[in-house]
């Protein structure tokens, strides 16, 4: 009986440290220290809360720049963050890639290159808010044309708001569409 007392102290006592006392410093100390990254490192425009600088969104309309695919449920849905899970030999794989790759040919009939990558293939998330510079300037004349202004200009606010490599050697350049679009939407409002 004794030996059971003391189990059950020591899981009760784990059970508020690890599970009430931890999370409870770790949180604060986050508050304290990283204030926004705590919060999610939401983006405001006009005082609203328009989304995050982590997680992407479905942007459609021609005179926004368009993220990478997303296998997150039905597009970009947090609680179903993941990839597909479809190999390199899957046909479902190679037919959904067909159609992206048609789909942003129909969207940017301006642009002729080689088609980037990230532009017709889903992250391991299904949440990534970045493209490439490359994927930017595949879609630079489409927003410029909807926009009624230069390419030249969405080439600047690409630029702008392209992102280095992490401490300068991790990861790839990039540019977070979210932060790009309300760039854009403050340069060169949307025409009704």
């Amino acid at each position: 009986m004794k030996h059971i007392t003391i189990a059950i102290r020591i899981t009760i006592l784990l059970a508020v440290l690890t599970g009430l006392v931890y999370p409870a410093v770790m949180t604060g100390l986050a508050q304290l220290i990283f204030p926004r990254q705590a919060n999610g490192d939401l983006v405001e425009a006009n005082g609203k809360v328009v989304g995050s600088e982590l997680l992407g969104q479905a942007f459609t309309r021609p005179e926004y720049f368009h993220g990478r695919p997303s296998a997150a449920g039905n597009g970009y849905d947090g609680l179903s963050s993941g990839g597909s899970n479809l190999g390199p030999t899957s046909q479902k794989l190679v037919d959904r890639v067909r159609g992206d790759v048609q789909k942003f040919r129909a969207e940017n009939p301006a642009f002729k290159g080689e088609i980037p990558a990230d532009m017709v293939t889903a992250s391991a998330s299904g949440l990534d808010p970045d493209i490439s510079p490359a994927a930017a300037e595949a879609q630079v004349d489409r927003v410029a044309a909807a926009r009624a202004i230069s390419p030249d200009a969405v080439r600047r606010l690409v630029m702008d708001n392209t992102e280095g490599r992490e401490w300068g050697f991790l990861g790839e350049p990039r540019v977070n569409v979210l932060k790009l679009n309300l760039a854009l939407d403050r340069a060169a409002p949307v025409r009704k």
